[in-house]
């Protein structure tokens, strides 16, 4: 596989006289619509999974002890139509706050694009993300295994949904829209906005590529902290990598393609594998 030299990156916004929508995009604008997007999304997932992990703590059960569930049955689970209606929705819903950046990337005249969130170039999109996949997830499987064994971890359940004719396809969905929505927002909007910021700032771009990074994996590691330090520790790494790659490439396709994988092996081999696997707590 050959790798592509990056351009230059400009996050600059780009300039249209006579568009408010451009004009109006000042520091204070733009680090409240960063809050916000985060508020309604990943924020939201570190706050949930931080009260989550202290409860887990305070529990009389070690952390080993206590295992965690991924994609779990709706609450008419006993009824699968609705809770395939329940699992949809759930899908649908997690990727409104996508929608919304896509939109916000429009009105300051720019579009997905300018992420990489589009089809363009499938082959490096392709390539790239199963080569982080690979390298991703074998390192996670080792944390994971290593951290569980030294109780730092809690056993995760990847599903526990019921063996429904849909079950493999919720699970293929499920995986895709974790792709999604961590890589679009966490790092795509969130390295482009704070470019964007750091050059108002007046913020050498390798300052602003610093303070994005630490922030997006920051959140990434948060947001997971619900399955233990061992795990808090692993999306923290994988944060910093994808992160990276980004900054490199420009284009975050290839980090949803390596996400979406990660998952959908760990989602489908939850069916087809554990239980098979003696050596694989959950």
């Amino acid at each position: 596989m050959t790798t592509a030299k990056a351009e230059p990156r400009d996050d600059s916004v780009p300039s249209s006289p006579g568009s408010p929508a451009v004009a109006a995009l000042t520091p204070r604008l733009l680090g409240w619509e960063i809050a916000v997007v985060l508020a309604a999304s990943v924020a939201a997932y570190a706050v949930e999974s931080t009260i989550s992990f202290v409860g887990v703590l305070t529990s009389p059960e070690s952390l080993s002890a206590q295992q965690a569930n991924l994609v779990v049955p709706g609450a008419q689970s006993e009824r699968p139509w609705l809770d395939l209606a329940v699992q949809v929705f759930r899908i649908v819903n997690a990727l409104v706050p996508v929608v919304l950046v896509v939109y916000l990337l429009h009105r300051t005249r720019e579009s997905a694009a300018r992420i990489g969130f589009d089809v363009r170039r499938p082959g490096f999109d392709l390539g790239y993300g199963a080569l982080l996949a690979g390298l991703i997830g074998a390192g996670g499987l080792v944390v994971y295994l290593v951290s569980v064994n030294l109780g730092l971890t809690r056993p995760i359940a990847p599903s526990t949904l019921h063996p429904h004719w849909w079950q493999i396809p919720v699970l293929v969905l499920q995986a895709v829209k974790n792709g999604v929505l961590e890589e679009v927002i966490v790092v795509g909007y969130l390295m482009h906005r704070f470019g964007q910021l750091g050059r108002m700032w007046g913020w050498s771009p390798r300052r602003s590529a610093i303070v994005a990074t630490a922030t997006s994996s920051g959140l990434r590691a948060f947001y997971h902290l619900y399955q233990g330090v061992g795990m808090f520790f692993g999306n923290l790494v994988m944060g910093v990598v994808f992160c990276w790659f980004y900054h490199r490439f420009g284009r975050v396709m290839p980090l949803v393609v390596a996400h979406a994988v990660i998952d959908i092996v760990a989602f489908v081999g939850a069916v087809y594998l554990i239980g098979a696997l003696d050596w694989l707590p959950v």
